[in-house]
């Protein structure tokens, strides 16, 4: 096992007893997840529903077909997800029958999967017969996993696709589907990234997870790593999310449009001075346990929980980050690994490293991808590919018009009006960084390329409304409640990325800084604002948690249990192809690696030949003799579907609410990867 550093040495306590956050989501996700408390999640799953479901205020005299839960023997108390079950909080002084008075006897209530398999009952007499269904639960580890002393718990929300659905009883409780209700051989775990993704969000796509990995075998299970979403103590400094909306016009313009770069960095340096000092102020002592080690030693207790003798799972971009950690301090518990988008968590030890080293990919993905592809699938299905002059749309043209586009950005915004916000302006800042998370998924370019077509000629209110979907934490629209809402976990990632990178060994005073931004953003003018400004805030965490209580500094060659399979793709924006070639070179023999030729952050490009091989190594732990086998996407952006005679919108035929709906979806997926992005730039 490789190194690991500890610090027993104790932080100075604040002078009040540590309290932890109140239950905190991210809006991002709203599509993907259930109905909090009937007042926070929409679902997306209301098709698998009846339409008699009660109120969460409703007593329910319903007795369950099913029997009740969670059961006695489960370590993870899983319930079926209704809108009433997210974890008790950490000051409930009876968690387990808190957890257990939430458990709604109605199956009508219950979030059932749409697959239906063999069953032993007919739909006549049973309508969930042969169907999947999706269980909550919550499992308590160490806050400290280093300190057998400190009883403080982290409580990790999980969320579970069982492909078995659940065994129905009869009036004498004796089981009539014997297939039905039982846990899958393996469990493939799941975790999207961030840090600050949320795994049971992200759970809510298991039916389609389990389908492409192990032909709808396996269970898939996601988790809230700690200081996420619903996991508890849940991360966020500011009271409320409009207090952080308050303060992020000014601390997060593009170098660009700075007026005195220095000026900029002391103003965004110390706004984040101000943010550390709130997360101690607020959780105290917290910041020193939300490393990644103790994510990996969160992931190994789950693992344990689960009765599984090692781990299955696909684990994408920073959720790589995790698994080559866990890996490394669990040698002989690596089981059937997938590393889609691969980090090189080495590159996370060095300062701003979380930032520099990601910065390969994003402007080859605008010019080749965007921009290249755009003019190969021409002005059908690429607005930007219409000719302005009369003369043949090429690459080169293409990018000086959208240059100078750009370009006047700098010197003026343009106004707009737009009927939910009234009049906003398209700004540089905003607009690149759309460009940047637009980069991440190929789907979302017809409606980009659509925006900037019309923003040359003038007409502001496309690209307005789509800036508008991303703008703010805070939703005005959303309904007064009758108590406060949960701010967002927006600072875990902070956190997370300042642990693995205490005790970088590079300079720390501002000149350095300042030179660093300018660098990123030199070397990449889309990506390089946004991942400055994800690692400046490091130069205040020392302040508060000078050590950590375990961070893994070894190496990453050892000899594993089962080889892992990494998938690294060659325009991803984020995680380049470089890291996977890098970490294939260290795992030497431990590592196979798909080389992903495609667009977008992971492989969301789809690949038949990729998802074969994954499906194979998940379903049979196969995997390719050769270290490193090539695989193609099986179509090119703006014409996904075309081949198929799929219902696909040519660019002249869709309109503002066709692109703002395509955009949803987008922000969706951006949600799970890189949260932040929702959100930068908007200066």
């Amino acid at each position: 096992m490789g190194k690991l550093e500890r610090s027993g040495a104790a932080e100075p306590q604040p002078s009040k007893a540590l309290s932890p956050p109140k239950r905190g989501w991210n809006r991002g996700w709203i599509t993907t997840g259930i109905a909090l408390g009937c007042l926070i999640w929409v679902s997306t799953l209301s098709k698998f529903h009846d339409d008699n479901t009660t109120s969460c205020s409703q007593t329910n005299t319903y007795t369950s077909p099913y029997g009740k839960f969670p059961k006695s023997n489960d370590p993870f108390r899983f319930q079926p997800c209704t809108t009433r079950t997210i974890p008790p909080s950490l000051d409930d002084a009876d968690p387990r029958n808190t957890w257990a008075a939430l458990f709604d006897p109605n199956p009508a209530h219950w979030s059932w999967g749409s697959t239906v398999r063999n069953s032993d009952e007919s739909l006549e007499d049973n309508a969930y017969a042969g169907r999947g269904i999706f269980m909550c639960g919550f499992l308590d580890v160490p806050l400290d996993h280093t300190n057998k002393s400190d009883s403080r718990i982290a409580r990790l929300a999980v969320t579970k696709f069982q492909v078995s659905g659940l065994a129905r009883l009869s009036s004498t409780g004796v089981i009539i589907d014997d297939h039905a209700g039982r846990k899958s051989e393996r469990t493939i775990i799941i975790e999207p990234g961030g840090p600050g993704g949320s795994g049971t969000n992200y759970a809510w796509r298991g039916e389609n997870i389990t389908q492409r990995l192990s032909n709808g075998k396996f269970d898939v299970l996601g988790w809230d790593p700690r200081g996420v979403n619903i996991s508890l103590p849940a991360v966020s400094c500011f009271p409320h999310d409009a207090n952080r909306d308050h303060w992020e016009l000014l601390v997060s313009k593009h170098r660009a449009v700075s007026a005195s770069h220095r000026s900029q960095v002391e103003l965004a340096d110390a706004m984040n001075a101000a943010v550390m000092r709130a997360c101690w102020e607020r959780h105290g002592d917290l910041g020193r346990f939300l490393s990644t080690a103790f994510v990996a030693r969160d992931l190994e207790q789950i693992r344990e929980a689960l009765g599984e003798d090692e781990v299955t799972g696909n684990f994408v971009s920073y959720g790589t980050g995790i698994a080559q950690t866990y890996v490394s301090m669990f040698p002989d518990r690596a089981g059937r690994m997938i590393l889609d988008g691969t980090e090189y968590v080495r590159d996370h030890r060095l300062r701003g490293g979380f930032g520099w080293t990601a910065l390969d990919n994003a402007t080859d993905a605008w010019r080749d991808g965007f921009l290249g592809e755009c003019v190969n699938a021409g002005p059908k299905y690429c607005a930007l590919a219409k000719s302005k002059d009369g003369n043949p749309v090429t690459p080169d043209h293409l990018q000086s018009r959208l240059e100078a586009l750009l370009s006047s950005l700098i010197d003026r915004p343009i106004p707009a009006y737009i009927s939910p916000s009234g009049p906003v302006l398209v700004t540089y800042s905003a607009l690149v960084n759309s460009i940047y998370g637009a980069m991440y998924n190929a789907e979302s370019w017809p409606t980009l390329a659509q925006a900037l077509f019309d923003l040359e000629d003038g007409n502001a209110t496309l690209t307005a409304t789509l800036l508008d979907k991303s703008s703010w934490y805070f939703d005005p629209e959303k309904p007064c409640l009758a108590s406060p809402e949960p701010p967002t976990t927006e600072e875990l990632g902070n956190l997370v990325i300042c642990s693995d990178s205490y005790d970088a060994t590079e300079p720390d005073d501002l000149e350095w800084w300042l030179s660093l931004w300018g660098n990123m953003t030199t070397k990449n003018w889309i990506a390089g604002n946004s991942r400055f400004y994800g690692v400046l805030p490091c130069r205040h965490f020392n302040t508060y948690w000078p050590h950590p209580a375990e961070v893994y500094r070894g190496h990453l060659r050892h000899k594993l249990k089962h080889p892992v399979l990494l998938i690294a793709e060659t325009y991803d924006p984020a995680t380049p192809l470089r890291n996977g070639r890098r970490l294939l070179d260290e795992m030497g023999s431990n590592a196979r690696l798909i080389v992903h030729h495609g667009y977008g952050h992971s492989s969301r490009d789809t690949s038949q030949c990729t998802d074969s091989i994954a499906r194979e190594f998940i379903l049979h732990g196969a995997l390719p003799t050769e270290a490193e086998t090539d695989c193609y996407a099986d179509e090119k952006p703006y014409l996904y579907g075309v081949k198929k005679d799929q219902n696909v919108g040519v660019a002249e035929s869709l309109g503002v609410e066709d692109h703002g709906k395509i955009w949803r979806e987008h922000l969706q997926e951006l949600a799970f990867l890189n949260p932040r992005l929702l959100f930068d730039g908007r200066a």
